[in-house]
Formats: C-alpha cells, structure tokens, sequence
C-alpha cells in the first residue's frame, strides 16, 4: 500500500529529502534569473507553506513536484503583482520570455503578461503547461521533468518546445 500524504508528512526522512529538493530547485530556478531579491530558502519555505499548511493533498513525490512547481510560480508571479502595483508605468520593453524571473524584478509586468499566457496555455494544452511550470519555474531538467511526469524524455522536448513556440508567439502577438 503507497503511504499516505500524512504517512508522508510524519516521515523525517521524507521531509528532510522533500525539502532539501526543493531548496536545490529553488536554487537552480534563482540562479538562471541573476541578480534577484528572493532567496532559495525564502521562496523554498513560502512553496512548502503553501503545500502543508494549506493542506494540500499529493499522491506521490511526481505530484509533491508538480505542486511545488505550480506554487513556485505562483509566488514569483504574486512578487511581480506587487512589484508591479508599486511601479506602474511607462517604459514596457518587449523581452525573451526565458528571463522572465530575472525580468519580473525591473518589470514585473512581463512575468504577468507570461502567467496570463501560460494560463491560456494551460487551457488548450495542460500537459505542455506544465513541462513549462517544472522546468522554468521549478527549475528542473527535461530529465527531471520527465520522470516527474512519468514520460519520456523525447515527450518532454517535444512538449517543450512546442510550449515555448507557443508562448513566443502569443508574447509577440499582444
């Protein structure tokens, strides 16, 4: 019998591995955005409150993953809502949508104008949707992702560049 989330939550082990992980994802995801205010721990323990203390349900370490991803998002593009509140205005400058976490700290309205395109995405296509969340948000590699999601790695790449073409085009086109 698989154990439980509170089997799974009551597990030293299980935590201690659940969130060193996430902090090296953190790590990875904060790394590629340059300089930025956010720390790997900080954006770590906002994911894992968002996960516990909510008391969201997973099944298995794919789906603790993909939840973290999602959360991870959702608390960088919340940052860049307040950033944006903060500074509204003027100089929008169109920009490769991979640095949209580095992006998110001058102009936050970038990474909200991508969280609004990935959740079209999401409508139309949720499995690429969520390669993008677990690679570009969570920071994990094709082959993180695919065993993550269960998939090859080939069905990662292929959902990942469809994803990014996509999106390129829906950020060009606004």
């Amino acid at each position: 019998m698989d154990p439980t989330r509170d089997d799974m939550l009551r597990d030293p082990e299980f935590l201690d591995r659940a969130y060193d992980e996430m902090r090296a994802l953190a790590r990875r995801r904060l790394a590629h955005a340059g300089r930025h205010s956010l720390q790997a721990t900080e954006l770590v323990n906002e994911t894992w409150l968002r996960l516990v203390g909510r008391n969201r349900k997973w099944a298995d370490r794919t789906e603790l993953l993909s939840l973290a991803g999602r959360a991870m998002r959702d608390i960088l593009v919340e940052r860049a809502r307040r950033r944006g509140a903060q500074k509204r205005g003027g100089d929008w400058q169109r920009v490769n949508w991979e640095s949209a976490v580095q992006v998110a700290q001058e102009h936050p309205e970038e990474l909200l104008t991508l969280d609004a395109a990935l959740s079209r995405l999401s409508e139309q296509a949720a499995d690429h949707a969520k390669v993008i969340e677990l690679m570009f948000f969570a920071g994990l590699t094709g082959e993180e992702a695919a065993q993550a999601l269960e998939v090859s790695p080939s069905t990662v790449d292929r959902r990942w560049t469809f994803a990014r073409a996509w999106l390129h085009r829906e950020l060009t086109t606004e």
